[in-house]
């Protein structure tokens, strides 16, 4: 997929996902669909858009991909709940809706400049040596 359609669709789920959570009230009959982008929002895309960045494209397969995606996910809203939690802004529905999203933004923005070409990551090369050489 290109890079700047990626981008954007990340944005458009973004926004509606946005949309959902300050505009849609909890006793509304759609407060299922504020549910679903929500949790598919923290759930789901963070971890999705620092595994975009981190890897190149093709490099893991879709299972791979869906386990990190979840496995960041969660870990990126447990730091930046740990983050508000110790700060004075404290837990609220705003300043995780914010927080999460300014993540998101960011990553996903770097992740298109690294699919754009514009950014490199330095790439390690294992080096791996034999007893005998660690001997001399």
């Amino acid at each position: 997929m290109h890079p700047l359609k990626w981008f954007g669709i990340i944005i458009i789920y973004t926004v509606v996902t946005l949309f959902c959570v300050y505009y849609i009230p909890s006793s509304s009959l759609l407060w299922g669909v504020t549910v679903f982008f929500g949790y598919t929002f923290v759930a789901i895309v963070p971890g999705y858009c620092l595994v975009s960045l981190l890897f190149k494209e093709g490099k893991l397969d879709i299972i791979e991909k869906t386990v990190l995606s979840v496995a960041l996910s969660f870990s990126i809203a447990g730091i930046s709940g740990l983050y508000l939690g110790l700060s004075s802004v404290g837990i609220t529905i705003s300043s995780v809706t914010k927080t999460l999203t300014f993540i998101v933004v960011v990553l996903a923005f770097l992740a298109m400049l690294r699919k754009t070409g514009m950014v490199r990551l330095p790439s390690r090369k294992l080096h791996f040596r034999s007893p005998e050489q660690l001997i001399s």
